[in-house]
């Protein structure tokens, strides 16, 4: 048998002689690290005050073998996971078709939670937005997409437990005067590609990144949220609905019915939140799909066969019949960015899909070359903001911190 650190558990001898592990085991008394490293339980749980006086007397015996998945279920229901109880609702932070969003505070921890309680119709059982979302966040663990702490399952509702963050990119858009630091524009869009390079590593697709959906803390992380519209992309391809991603961050191709699209989908909303933060408007306002691809031509010209082979066969394109404009230098509408940024910007908003720079790749351009190369190393569930040469800098209009909206 195989104990916790990894050494056999060799046959008794004749003369009795036990295992120096073993007998480690059982004069060693569990401690709560002991038991937050057994069940992957966050460093500052607070474990109820008889579960550690309960969990000592079977603890011993407990560590010496692999943790059961349906122990370890047992275990974390004793403690208090998967229960309304343990959490306490403070606000109300909004209310979408499907589900409310309240500050609260785990009774765990202490420390302040988002709750997203999905009502539950008799007819038709969970969204299966909120099925979507719950089966792709407990596997993705990077400090750059909002942490699912809890799932709590009652008759009448579903309730998902996120960290809380104090506001979203839109919000810090607004109390900045709609004029972040350029440096912070910078450290934003580096933590959004890094918590998309890992979500396309793993074939997911986000499918509606916008401002309102990368909430910040007060340290300046940004954490990719609200997941309802992802899905993990299957290989080989499969066609999607193509009516995804808000109209304003939604790419051409998407806008023109492709139905048949990979990583590169999120690309482009990266672009348009990326011109957003660096001018304090967003590039494509558009109020239908015709405006949208309108004002999308109006500025990067419009398509022709050699610049967008297979254009001039796309029905919705050539009913519209949009004018034939000369594409703009991206450069006269960004004044704040440096060549290397709009350069970059250019390679976002590229009409085809496959021509879009990946987040991969995005890391490594020369508009982040000042950011040193450490950042680009660093463990997954390591915040960029460990590093010490990575400082936000103060806004010149103090933000202030408040509710933030995970719907």
């Amino acid at each position: 048998m195989l104990l916790s650190d990894g050494e056999s558990d060799p046959a008794s001898s004749s003369d009795d002689v036990q295992s120096p592990v073993r007998v480690r085991l059982r004069n060693k008394k569990i401690s709560t690290e002991d038991i937050n490293k057994r069940l992957s339980l966050p460093a500052d749980i607070r474990l109820p005050d008889d579960y550690l006086e309960k969990f000592n007397l079977i603890g011993p015996a407990l560590f010496e073998q692999p943790i059961s998945r349906r122990l370890r279920r047992v275990s974390l229901s004793e403690i208090g996971f998967g229960k309304l109880e343990t959490y306490i609702k403070l606000d109300k932070l909004g209310e979408g078709t499907y589900a409310t969003v309240y500050k609260g505070r785990s009774k765990l921890t202490e420390n302040l939670v988002a709750l997203k309680e999905i009502r539950l119709e008799h007819e038709e059982g969970a969204p299966c937005t909120a099925i979507r979302e719950v089966s792709l966040l407990k596997d993705l663990k990077h400090a750059n997409i909002v942490t699912l702490h809890d799932i709590i399952h009652t008759q009448k509702s579903l309730t998902l437990v996120f960290e809380y963050l104090d506001k979203d990119l839109k919000q810090y858009l607004d109390d900045c005067g709609n004029t972040i630091h350029v440096h912070n524009v910078k450290l934003f869009l580096f933590q959004l590609l890094r918590g998309l390079s890992y979500c396309h590593r793993r074939k997911v697709l986000h499918r509606d990144l916008k401002p309102q959906n990368l909430l910040i803390n007060e340290r300046g992380e940004l954490k990719l949220a609200d997941f309802g519209l992802a899905r993990a992309k299957s290989i080989p391809t499969k066609t999607y609905s193509n009516e995804v991603v808000t109209l304003w961050y939604r790419p051409p191709d998407i806008l023109l019915g492709s139905t048949d699209y990979s990583t590169h989908i999120d690309m482009w909303g990266v672009g348009c939140i990326f011109y957003e933060m660096a001018t304090g408007r967003p590039l494509f306002p558009g109020s239908t799909v015709e405006e949208e691809l309108h004002f999308i031509f109006k500025l990067l010209g419009t398509p022709t066969e050699q610049s967008w082979p297979g254009i001039s066969s796309n029905e919705e394109f050539v009913t519209c019949n949009y004018p034939q404009y000369r594409a703009e230098r991206l450069s006269n509408h960004t004044p704040r960015l440096s060549s290397e940024g709009v350069e970059l910007l250019s390679k976002f908003l590229q009409f085809e899909g496959k021509k879009r720079i990946s987040a991969d790749e995005s890391m490594n351009h020369c508009y982040f070359s000042n950011l040193g190369n450490r950042v680009r190393s660093l463990p997954d569930t390591t915040s960029i903001f460990s590093l010490p040469e990575i400082q936000l800098e103060k806004e010149t209009k103090k933000p202030t911190f408040y509710l933030s909206k995970i719907i």
